[in-house]
């Protein structure tokens, strides 16, 4: 029997496009949530972010971010649709969920203010690029903008190289997480005092949270951060080293832990260098430790140093390629990459369980506007009286 999902028989309605919108509206569906994603006529952009493209002409990047959603199309020029989805909001939803572009919403009668005076139990979630507040609140933004505005960039990469984005859109997904986070908390309030009520969200909000530990330092220091590559400030080693074959990410994050690797790598040395005696010496001198430790990890297979590193209880991994990972054993043991008919390829579930159980798919993502007549039928086209 399928596990009973938290959000089962609450309705959901997502104004979004592109990334962050629909990553949360995501979290909300595969937690059970029935999810009706609002679309232009034309579509959300992401239909067209390709290629790649599935079978079925949409791009892959939609396919995996909306899933288990129906989709409505409505022309929000039009005041008699737009009038009847105010209503069928009014009527039936739990949560709205919107990364419309600042203002959008407020011009059209669909923000916070106008629904839950209509629907004091729903809870309403503003998604923005800069914030509700601010010089910026108007302004929109993509998760690079964030990425590089929000400090992420500056200690993403090499030292003394051109800036790099992290390859996911780290920004989009993290603040549709704090989405659905600041919704369930809604929720669980609204489960208290029956009241529903608004949450606000920013890509620019979270890439800042995101920052916490560097902005840490820098009060502390009055010192900007640097950029470690594969590595982080304040720990060594703790980084990508390359071997024969491919680069291997070795974590001694602690004292005890370099010592095991002095002794599995055979180099007892170490332990006798003041350089290297705690962690904090080692990253002061971390050019000369990765410089000892290049030169000896490179002579041999990833697959060799795995070995001796684990029977050492030393931290490490490899650093796979996309393929590695889906045929990964773990990757296939936990289930995470889940089948459903008709979906072009396989989807990467949700990284949660309850009652040990993975929440499934329960529908592809939809084709425009699969379900408009069944949630706003043509019969519902005129402006209220």
């Amino acid at each position: 029997m399928a596990v009973a999902l938290p959000l089962d028989g609450l309705v959901a309605y997502e104004f979004g496009s592109n990334v962050a919108g629909p990553f949360a509206g995501s979290i909300l569906a595969e937690l059970g949530a029935t999810l009706i994603k609002i679309e232009r006529p034309e579509g959300d952009d992401a239909r067209a972010w390709g290629p790649p493209f599935a079978e079925d002409g949409t791009a892959t990047i939609f396919h995996a971010l909306n899933r288990n959603k129906k989709s409505v199309t409505v022309d929000l020029k039009d005041p008699g649709r737009v009038e009847a989805l105010r209503r069928r909001i009014a009527a039936e939803a739990d949560i709205v969920v919107q990364n419309m572009r600042p203002g959008a919403m407020k011009r059209l009668g669909l923000d916070a203010d106008t629904l839950c005076a209509l629907n004091p139990k729903l809870v309403y979630c503003n998604l923005n690029a800069f914030g509700a507040d601010g010089p910026l609140k108007d302004r929109p933004g993509y998760d690079a903008l964030m990425q590089a505005f929000g400090g992420i960039m500056s200690v993403t990469g090499e030292e003394g190289q051109a800036p790099v984005r992290c390859g996911i859109s780290v920004i989009d997904m993290g603040t549709g997480m704090w989405c659905a986070i600041g919704i369930l908390a809604a929720l669980f309030r609204r489960g208290v005092n029956g009241k529903g009520g608004l949450v606000d969200a920013a890509l620019f909000e979270t890439a800042v949270q995101w920052m916490t530990f560097y902005s840490a330092d820098y009060q502390t220091t009055g010192n900007l951060p640097k950029r470690h590559g594969s590595g982080v400030r304040g720990i060594a080693p703790y980084e990508a080293f390359q071997c024969e074959d491919g680069y291997l990410i070795v974590a001694a994050s602690n004292d005890r832990l370099f010592l095991k690797l002095a002794d599995a790598l055979g180099r007892p040395d170490w332990k006798e260098d003041p350089r290297f005696s705690t962690n904090p010496q080692r990253d002061a001198n971390r050019v000369e430790l990765k410089r000892q430790l290049s030169n000896l990890l490179i002579q041999k297979p990833r697959a060799h140093w795995q070995n001796i590193l684990d029977m050492a209880g030393v931290p490490n991994a490899p650093t796979q390629s996309i393929d590695e990972v889906l045929d990964h054993p773990q990757t296939i043991a936990a289930g995470m990459v889940q089948q459903i008919a008709g979906a072009p390829f396989g989807l990467v579930g949700m990284p949660l369980s309850f009652d040990r159980e993975r929440p499934g798919l329960r529908s592809k993502a939809p084709d425009l506007g699969a379900d408009t007549d069944e949630i706003l039928p043509p019969g519902e086209n005129k402006e209220s009286a």
